[in-house]
């Protein structure tokens, strides 16, 4: 399905009725799709025990609220007849169905709302789990159709859509019980109305029923020729909203970058842009929703006299008393307001369809990109016959079917301390994702050695909010390592003054400097004794000083280690055992090729 709501259909009328209800029914389908698993999960009977009390409850504020109508009707029947013994009767009647309707609502609001936050709970663990696995999150910005903002899909539209789905179709479900509860009643209070017509007399039965559905008929349509544009504002709404919060994300994550740039001038002109985007937006839903509260507005009010101008002639004329009267108009707005439920919930539908459209085109994405890893890979990624990690034939290339990168052929036995240099932009990097099970566009085969665990440093650590003691530890635990192991692994790489922070969280990323950063990923190294360990311009923000004390300690603390360095700095050389560079070829392809 397209990740975005259908536009408005024109042409003709048949076929647009045709493509219309498709799409509604694509719609529904999606619903059910989001909805299904849940209900036949592990918890599926907790939720449709929850469910089926709901519903109960919900049934019996639509019982309680007939019992209330007879009641009011014979209240004013006793006003009318100036009988206090009925008048004091009913009204305690009407107290104690009160006090009940009154427990009954407050449970069913309670249960719904622990029903919402059990669903929510239980999708929001399976989408991120969705997202994390296989390095989704990752692969999801390769993906042919991506989906913008997953995180405002998992955090924000996740909650919608279970709020939504539960309140709507409660909803619906409450107003149609209570219209087959209303109609029998307004159809008896009702009686007969007889019309001529060309000079024939018609009696319908009823009448008052009929009237309340040619009433809510004709405010359905209109109300929906009025509100369909609400549709895609409120899709393309979330959307502006979530891309302007992203960008003030990515500002503050990158504050030092941009002060030192003084980027100030571009960043307020990019959230400008942004927020130009949200504004104008709003003012198209404002302008819609301004023409949808007019005609609701009106609808709602002239439904509150209207029954009593249809029904008075009865009463007039003496046909029906005044307790009947005040029945039949409340029968009938019980009756004309369950009829109208489309125009009540029209913004929610709305919304609830923007919802829908967008957690499908996350789920979408993240399918298509399971389905591409799962998949043969292009670049065949296998366990070697020996201990020695080879790549053979492998060509990178853009993705999905873009030009070649870099063609590479290269062994590295265990043991051994490799330098990859070559100049920037010439496919290095691309080889240390590709190495890391990065990069899946290429043929090729990359031989992994046998039990070799590994670890990969980036040129830019990334930095857990959280303890200082987290961020040394990551990815393990916190509780992995002793706190004695921590301090020494940051005095040994040149941080000693944080060594008595380890408890203290903070935005690290932000607190650290570069170089800083750079040395706690090599501290993580000194951690985890991998057997394997690459590194991808890893000391690009230190020193010469640091990086030879860096590189120093690993050949001290890490003798057996085999360390693969991506770099194109002069001083790394001197501490490797063989450099491999990265030339170019023929036809303008980097070329790597090491025995």
């Amino acid at each position: 399905m397209p990740d975005h709501p259908a536009m408005p259909i024109q042409g003709n009328p048949t076929q647009a009725a045709s493509i219309r209800a498709a799409a509604l029914f694509r719609f529904l389908r999606d619903v059910w799709t989001l909805t299904r698993p849940y209900w036949s999960s592990e918890e599926r009977w907790a939720a449709r025990g929850l469910l089926a009390a709901i519903i109960a409850l919900n049934l019996g504020v639509v019982f309680i609220t007939v019992e209330l109508t007879e009641v009011n009707g014979a209240i004013f029947t006793a006003l009318q007849d100036k009988d206090q013994g009925a008048f004091v009767d009913q009204l305690l009647l009407f107290g104690g169905l009160a006090l009940i309707y009154i427990a009954v609502a407050v449970y069913r609001l309670y249960l719904n709302q622990m029903l919402q936050i059990r669903w929510r709970r239980w999708l929001t663990e399976r989408c991120l789990g969705d997202w994390m696995e296989g390095r989704t999150y990752y692969r999801l910005q390769f993906a042919a159709t991506p989906a913008d903002n997953p995180d405002q899909r998992i955090a924000e539209d996740l909650r919608g859509f279970v709020q939504l789905t539960l309140s709507l179709s409660l909803g619906f479900l409450t107003n149609l019980v209570t219209l087959a509860s209303f109609l029998a009643m307004l159809w008896s209070l009702s009686g007969t109305m007889t019309v001529a017509v060309f000079g024939v007399e018609l009696t319908i039965p009823g009448y008052m029923v009929w009237v309340a559905l040619a009433y809510a008929v004709v405010g359905t349509w209109l109300t929906h020729r009025i509100g369909r544009p609400l549709a895609r504002l409120s899709f393309d709404q979330q959307k502006y909203e979530a891309d302007f919060r992203f960008a003030l994300v990515r500002l503050r994550e990158n504050a030092e970058s941009v002060a030192l740039q003084g980027g100030e001038t571009q960043e307020q002109r990019g959230f400008a842009r942004r927020f130009a985007r949200v504004v104008d937006n709003w003012w198209a839903i404002m302008r819609t929703q301004k023409r949808l509260v007019w005609f609701t507005s009106a609808y709602e009010q002239v439904a509150i006299i209207f029954p009593l101008l249809v029904a008075a002639p009865r009463y007039f004329s003496g046909a029906v008393p005044l307790g009947a009267l005040m029945q039949t108009a409340q029968a009938f707005g019980q009756v004309q307001g369950a009829l109208s439920w489309f125009i009540d919930a029209y913004v929610n539908l709305t919304d609830w369809h923007a919802t829908t459209s967008r957690l499908v085109g996350f789920h979408e994405a993240v399918r298509e990109v399971r389905q591409s890893a799962q998949a043969t890979p292009r670049i065949d990624r296998s366990v070697g016959p020996d201990g020695a990690l080879r790549v053979e034939g492998v060509e990178l290339a853009l993705p999905w079917g873009g030009a070649p990168l870099l063609r590479a052929d290269l062994t590295i036995r265990p043991g051994e301390r490799v330098l990859i240099n070559g100049p920037s932009g010439s496919g290095k990097s691309t080889l240390f994702r590709a190495l890391a099970g990065l990069w899946p566009f290429g043929r090729g085969r990359i031989g992994l050695p046998v039990g070799g665990d590994s670890m990969h440093l980036p040129q830019k650590p990334y930095m857990p909010i959280g303890s200082l003691r987290a961020a040394v530890a990551y990815p393990s635990a916190p509780e992995a390592f002793e706190a004695e192991a921590v301090r020494a692994a940051l005095d040994a790489v040149g941080m000693s003054a944080f060594a008595e922070r380890l408890d203290e969280e903070d935005h690290w990323a932000q607190r650290l400097s570069g170089g800083e950063q750079q040395r706690v990923a090599f501290a993580r190294a000194l951690l985890h004794r991998p057997g394997w360990l690459f590194l991808d311009e890893a000391t690009s923000a230190c020193d010469p000083a640091t990086e030879a004390r860096l590189y120093g300690l690993l050949a001290e603390r890490l003798p057996g280690t085999t360390v693969v360095s991506v770099g194109h700095r002069s001083s790394l050389p001197a501490h490797h055992d063989r450099t491999v560079t990265v030339g170019t070829g023929g036809d303008g392809v980097g070329q790597l090729a090491g025995c």
